[in-house]
Formats: structure tokens, C-alpha cells, sequence
């Protein structure tokens, strides 16, 4: 089973940057999507439903703002849009298909990196996350909850992590929540349990020649419950092509 997650800094965008064109060729079993940056009217028949997926979606209010999908090859047998929690729903940051015996979720945490109000903002959803992680790592069924979490975790995680410590993405508590996600809930870091020591980023800015000089970030994850994260076998970021700032991450897993 192969599961990609990407954040897509915009559908509209990626399309036209050839993301579903290299998405037939991916033979992938399931796909979520982040920042999708457009509602129901924008979308196309080809980024509603790619040949052979089945596509659902979470928009946001906002116009051209965040948003989360998830393409799969089998009809999920229920899909959960939000979290239930009115101003992070409006955000279209959560959406969740249950398939038999397995969960899959896309989620997008907010950014903090525009100052403090957004910054209070990523606290305040990360309190109401964290409750809703552990009832998912209770419920006793295997879940992969992929996404752009907007932290990186450890030094390993982003090239710059000296100059980063009081920035978003990399600030203490953020990465304490991380380390509570994964030590005391028990969910597994599915690219490290794979690739141990790898230094491999997802994000690279848009200034200066991050890109080039590979100065990025690792903020997408597959975080899954330990059962199926011990089913990975190959985890990989393409980067051959750009179709956002962001490169998917691409994770086979043993059915």
C-alpha cells in the first residue's frame, strides 16, 4: 500500500506544474493533500476525482486559503470533514477516511510564522489536537495521519536549527508536543523509524536559493499508530520535480 502526503501550496497551481500527470504515474493507493487553497466551484473534474481515485475534501471558508483532501483508490467506508471545533473547521484544516480496519487522516497545523496572533493561534490548535490524537491512538484501530504539521522535530529535521530556535516550527513547546505525540501517546514518526539518521527536508523557503543550496525543512509526516508504521518499508521525498515549496513524501507499506 502506498501513501502520499503533499502539501500543494495551491491545487490550482500544482496542476498546472504537471502534479496529476505525475500522480498516474505514482500507483498509489491513497493521497492527502494540504493547503489546496481553493473551494468546491475551483476545482476541476480532474482534481475532484483523478482517474482511479475517489477524492474528498475539506475547504476552507477563506478563498484561497489552506484546505485538505484525500484521494483513494477504494471508497472509504465513512469520511469525517473537521474536527468538530468551529474555528479550526472554518480553516479546513482536518479531514479523515475510515477503510476497513485502518484510518487515514490529512491534516494541516496552522503556521505561526506571520507573528504572534497566528503563533497563539498554532498553540491553541495543537490543545485541541493533542485530546483528539490520543482517542485515535485508543481506539484501537491502525491510523496514518499525514500532513503538514509546520514543526520540525529534531536538529536532524531542518538545516538551520542554530539560527531557529526562537522561530515557529522549531520552538521548544512545539517540539515537546511532538516528543509527547510520539513517547507518551505512542504513535511512530514513520520517515525516522525508516531512516533513522537521514538528513531529508520537505520545505525549503522561497528566498534566498534555499532550494538549490538545499537549506529546508522536514515538517510533512506520516505519523502512524505502531502496527502499521512497522509495516513501512520504504520511505521516500521526491524531488525531481516542484509542484509547491513543499515535495510529497511517498511511504510503502506492507498490506
Amino acid at each position: 500500500m502506498r501513501i502520499i502526503s503533499v502539501n500543494l501550496n495551491g491545487i490550482r497551481s500544482a496542476a498546472g506544474k504537471g502534479f496529476y500527470e505525475w500522480l498516474a504515474q505514482q500507483d498509489a493507493d491513497i493521497v492527502c493533500l494540504q493547503e489546496l487553497k481553493a473551494q468546491a466551484p475551483d476545482m476541476t473534474a480532474q482534481m475532484l476525482a483523478p482517474h482511479g481515485f475517489h477524492g474528498y475534501f475539506h475547504y476552507a471558508e477563506k478563498k484561497g486559503y489552506s484546505g485538505v483532501g484525500i484521494y483513494s483508490r477504494e471508497r472509504p467506508q465513512r469520511v469525517t470533514q473537521g474536527l468538530g471545533i468551529a474555528e479550526f473547521d472554518a480553516e479546513g484544516r482536518y479531514i479523515c477516511a475510515d477503510f476497513a480496519g485502518f484510518s487515514v487522516v490529512s491534516v494541516y497545523l496552522p503556521s505561526g510564522s506571520s507573528g504572534e496572533e497566528r503563533q497563539a493561534v498554532k498553540f491553541k490548535f495543537m490543545e485541541a489536537f493533542m485530546p483528539h490524537l490520543r482517542e485515535l491512538r485508543a481506539s484501537g484501530r491502525e491510523v496514518v495521519i499525514c500532513g503538514d504539521w509546520n514543526i520540525a522535530h529534531r536538529e536532524i529535521d531542518l538545516k538551520n536549527w542554530r539560527g531557529n530556535k526562537k522561530n515557529s516550527g522549531f520552538l521548544p513547546e512545539e517540539r515537546a508536543w511532538l516528543t509527547e505525540l510520539f513517547d507518551e501517546v505512542g504513535f511512530a514518526d514513520v520517515f525516522r523509524r525508516v531512516h533513522p539518521e537521514l538528513e531529508a527536508y520537505t520545505w525549503w523557503s522561497n528566498r534566498g536559493q534555499a532550494w538549490a543550496k538545499n537549506v529546508g525543512w522536514r515538517i510533512d509526516y506520516q505519523i502512524a499508530t505502531p502496527g502499521i508504521a512497522a509495516q513501512a518499508e520504504s520511505a521516500s521525498i521526491y524531488k525531481a520535480q516542484r509542484f509547491s515549496d513543499h515535495a510529497p513524501l511517498i511511504i510503502d507499506y506492507r498490506d
